[in-house]
């Protein structure tokens, strides 16, 4: 049975992980020390499977024969349903785990609430998914508090990562009226509750890793409805080479 809603928000959650799995795959032999570069990669792959899952629920949700495939290697940029953190360029090495930072606290708080979720694939989805997540908070936060509180120069790259991502972080806490109707039904989570407790862990951090809070500022928002930044497209046109080239081609 076709469900517009349930597509969306599917979308949604699977290409959050599918854009931010491909970030971190960009890293892949450059990150600045081995162990890291591995914990790049497990991180990635976390994030693709949970991208693989979302997106065939979405597939079935949408009814048009399209599977997990399909939508993240054919769908053109502005049908892209990803937050803007996760776009954003990697930058250096700082700036790569501010953003790791951010969203993976959000994250796992989404899934933690989303193990309750009315939708059972939802559900089994979430629960794998936040035992993953959790060590994706431990790195992301772990990390923070090595560069904050490291040498001058690391500190000072990172209040600059922090400054360029902070714009994006209040779009995670969005909701319109797809995810409302969902939330009704008890599908969706009220994204919107969880920020008082996402506030209070980056709030923690932060102070560790002898960081200020970054001053709040305009929302920068739009890529759940496809309005995206330009650094998209550039992802894109590298992650769906292959398909776009070779259209009938089979893994």
């Amino acid at each position: 049975m076709r469900d517009p809603s349930l597509f969306d928000y599917a979308c949604r959650l699977g290409d959050d992980s599918l854009i931010l799995g491909q970030r971190l795959s960009e890293w892949c032999g450059h990150a600045p020390m081995l162990e890291v570069d591995l914990s790049f990669a497990n991180v990635g792959l976390d994030l693709i499977g949970q991208a693989t899952h979302f997106l065939k629920l979405a597939g079935g949700a949408e009814g048009a024969g399209r599977d997990e495939d399909k939508l993240a290697f054919h769908r053109d940029v502005l049908d892209f349903k990803n937050c803007l953190l996760v776009e954003q360029p990697n930058g250096d090495f700082a700036q790569t785990m501010a953003r790791q930072f951010l969203f993976s606290n959000y994250q796992e708080l989404l899934f933690r609430q989303l193990c309750s979720s009315a939708n059972l694939t939802i559900v089994a989805i979430a629960a794998k998914a936040v035992k993953e997540v959790a060590y994706h908070v431990r790195l992301a936060n772990e990390w923070m508090v090595r560069l904050g509180d490291g040498t001058a120069e690391s500190h000072a790259r990172t209040v600059e990562g922090l400054d360029w991502m902070w714009r994006f972080a209040d779009e995670l806490f969005e909701v319109d009226s797809t995810v409302e109707s969902l939330i009704a039904s008890g599908v969706a989570c009220d994204v919107r509750k969880l920020r008082s407790e996402w506030d209070a862990r980056i709030t923690k951090v932060l102070r560790d890793a002898t960081l200020d809070v970054p001053k709040a500022r305009r929302v920068t928002k739009g890529g759940r409805v496809g309005h995206h930044s330009e650094h998209l497209g550039h992802l894109l046109t590298e992650m769906q080479f292959l398909q776009r080239a070779y259209p009938d081609s089979q893994w």
